[in-house]
């Protein structure tokens, strides 16, 4: 049992992100070269070289997109001519038409794309969407029942269907025709539709490769439009559509993605889409010319909107949107998007804003409780299954999503989250880590599952309650063929180390020439080691917000930054080594450029302030004059007799203290967390800078640096 001098704490605080950092190996002869013969900045090839490109036309083709000269895509998707022929037959012959979409962003805005292209195009066209909450993912059999009776010809999915084979079996069944327009993971055995389209199904290489549901939507509407000589005017609001649904999927930025993309953004502020406009007025979105923003200067205000940057998609209009499909109607953004009404779209945006502030109350409440079940039941064996499965009663699942992801971030492991329909079902959404597949995973799992779908990212499931347990065994199993225990940390890629009077307003713009930045095409990430937190406070709903500074050579940088939702590390430690993303902020008629911190680590070379106060002794002190391995001694705390002694442990430095009945107390220099135990498998960690561990730590010091006569 322990002693009073070293108590167990209940839980002990954790102090910093428990990540990774994985820097890019830096080439600056090679960036020089690229930079040469691109006009480049060096800086800006050295992100390109970790992007994989390196050769100046793939740089051409990444920096100039437009540049790239683009195949066919009846040449690359086998059953898209097939698809515009079905499509214009039933045109024709004014044939019902009936699109399921999906309840997400890709999903809401694909259906919509394609309802307000059909409709141009002369089409009789209606909707449907499955219940969320009631029926799930993807096209069902009631749907294909209503839709027979309803007098529809034509089926056509879209970002949903290519899992769904009973469903669509039973509508030809019934004599209708089924086009499936799908980006996710195909299954073994494909559905019998009369034509698929998928990229999943097209070469690797393709450009076309990587759209998501809503990219497959668009290339369909104007493969019709071009087909029957409509195109005019189509293409604009279809684009601004395409840009809002993949941004918000977090499809990846590359190939046509890039492309297209980078043209919606600048259309999307001048769409003349009623719902997008109200969308852009009620989140508040500020857009500003990047041209205009050179030409004036950085102090003056910019009067006019002129584009949009993908993180004012992705973290202000998307979650606006994705918020209806996870607690509300989808009905609501289905007309927002269709409208051509301004009156109606306020309307329609102003649900959507009240609708994300109930999700996001919704899901604060459901992280906590997941949290405290987490630490409570699975924490001690993480490690060890490698893979966190949390099912609760009660909890809303179109919100749970979003807290799996939350929950990957803090703890470093996939995450199967599931609440109970009912006593006897189970409905759950999951998230991977980079090194695990989340389809292949919930795949490997099928025949406990009931209906299940997704990507390597992420994947939706449902299962009977009475094999719960038999699937956290079997995803347990899983995981542990495929994860390390290295990988159960989440990762954080870095670029490049910068000092932070490199950061200014001129790298800023220079980074401008990646934009746009999402999935596969990230922000640059870049760190600075050893920086000096002088001011920290928490802001909002658990953000830290800091000032930082670094001295060289006398000079001293000073910047500002940012901390999502880092309550648990507050208050961070007076100096660490930071990683984070360049920033602008826009106040006041003033522009600015800020840090968002995305992780921290103490400094390897320095002891931190937290930990011991640097006036007093230090282990660092002790090997000033004598061998490490010589430093042994015996001293008296608390009328208590311990030994202590400095040692190495694959070659870094510790201090070891044990009590009179065994436990032993390790620290390290520059680090926070000690370890206490009878062995170093049964430790706990523990917070050494708490009074009760820095008492006695100062005085095995004090006893050892007698044994050093330099300290």
């Amino acid at each position: 049992m322990l002693d009073q001098a070293f108590p167990q704490p209940a839980t002990p605080r954790k102090r910093l992100p428990n990540q990774r950092w994985q820097i890019y190996p830096q080439k600056p002869e090679f960036a020089q070269n690229l930079a040469m013969v691109t006009n480049l900045s060096p800086i800006i090839s050295q992100l390109l070289i970790n992007r994989g490109i390196e050769t100046p036309e793939q740089a051409q083709a990444f920096l100039d997109p437009e540049s790239l000269i683009l195949p066919s895509p009846l040449e690359e998707f086998p059953d898209l001519a097939m698809s515009v022929e079905l499509l214009q037959e039933a045109i024709a012959s004014q044939a019902k038409i009936a699109i399921c979409g999906d309840y997400d962003a890709d999903g809401m805005t694909s259906t919509a794309l394609l309802l307000r292209s059909l409709r141009t195009l002369g089409a009789q066209v209606n909707y449907a969407i499955p219940s969320r909450m009631h029926e799930g993912y993807g096209i069902n059999q009631r749907i294909v029942e209503e839709f027979h009776d309803e007098g529809v010809r034509l089926i056509l999915t879209v970002d949903n269907g290519i899992s769904a084979f009973a469903p669509i079996a039973r509508a030809r069944e019934l004599g209708l025709k089924v086009i499936v327009t799908d980006h996710h993971d195909i299954p073994q055995k494909l559905p019998p539709a009369n034509a698929i389209l998928n990229p999943k199904l097209i070469a690797e290489s393709s450009p076309y490769r990587g759209v998501a549901g809503v990219g497959v939507a668009y290339i369909l509407a104007v493969s019709l439009a071009q087909q029957l000589g409509e195109i005019k005017g189509l293409v604009q609001p279809m684009l601004a559509l395409f840009t809002l649904g993949t941004i918000a999927d977090l499809a990846p930025l590359t190939g046509v993605n890039r492309r297209w993309v980078k043209r919606g953004l600048k259309h999307l502020p001048k769409s003349n889409l009623p719902g997008i406009q109200a969308l852009i007025q009620m989140a508040g979105v500020q857009v500003r010319g990047a041209e205009e923003q050179r030409s004036r200067g950085a102090g003056e205000k910019i009067p006019n909107s002129k584009s949009l940057k993908p993180e004012d998609i992705g973290f202000r209009l998307g979650p606006r949107i994705n918020a209806i499909g996870r607690i509300g109607d989808p009905q609501t953004v289905i007309e927002l998007l269709t409208t051509d009404d301004l009156g109606i779209a306020l309307e329609r945006a102003m649900q959507c804003e009240q609708t994300n502030t109930s999700r996001q109350q919704m899901c604060e409440e459901i992280e906590q409780e997941a949290i405290a079940y987490v630490e409570t039941e699975f924490v001690s064996c993480l490690q060890q299954d490698r893979v966190l499965v949390v099912v609760q009663p009660n909890w809303h699942h179109g919100v749970i999503g979003i807290v799996a992801s939350r929950l990957v971030e803090r703890y470093g492991v996939p995450v199967f989250i599931g609440t109970y329909e009912d006593e006897a079902h189970i409905r759950g959404s999951a998230r991977g880590i980079p090194e695990f597949h989340v389809f292949e995973a919930l795949a490997y799992c099928h025949d406990l599952l009931g209906k299940f779908g997704g990507h390597k990212a992420a994947g939706g499931f449902s299962l009977p309650a009475d094999n719960l347990l038999e699937l956290r065994s079997r995803l347990c199993e899983f995981a542990n063929q495929c994860l390390e225990p290295q990988h159960l940390k989440p990762l954080l890629k870095i670029d490049a180390q910068a000092h932070l009077h490199q950061l200014n307003q001129q790298l800023y713009q220079q980074l401008n020439a990646l934009h746009p930045c999402g999935m596969d095409n990230p922000d640059p990430v870049f760190w600075t080691a050893n920086v000096q937190v002088i001011e920290q406070q928490i802001v909002g709903k658990g953000h830290i917000k800091l000032t930082l500074v670094q001295t060289i050579d006398d000079q001293q940088s000073k910047i500002k930054a940012i901390a999502w939702r880092w309550r648990d590390y507050f208050p961070l430690p007076p100096r660490v080594d930071i990683a984070y993303k360049l920033r602008e902020n826009h106040f006041n008629g003033n522009t600015t450029i800020e840090l968002e911190l995305l992780g921290v680590r103490l400094p390897k070379d320095h002891l931190c302030e937290e930990s011991i106060n640097p006036r007093r002794l230090t282990p660092s002190d002790l090997f000033s004059g004598s061998s490490p391995s010589s430093s042994r001694t015996s001293f008296q705390y608390k009328q208590r007799h311990y030994t202590c002694g400095i040692y190495r442990n694959d070659a870094l430095p510790e201090l070891r203290i044990k009590n009179p009945e065994g436990k032993v107390l390790v620290m390290h220099p520059g680090r926070t967390i000690g370890l206490l135990g009878n062995n170093r498998e049964d430790a706990i960690e523990v917070d050494i800078s708490q009074p009760q561990y820095n008492q006695i730590i100062q005085a095995a010091l004090q006893a050892l640096s007698a044994l050093s006569p330099d300290v």
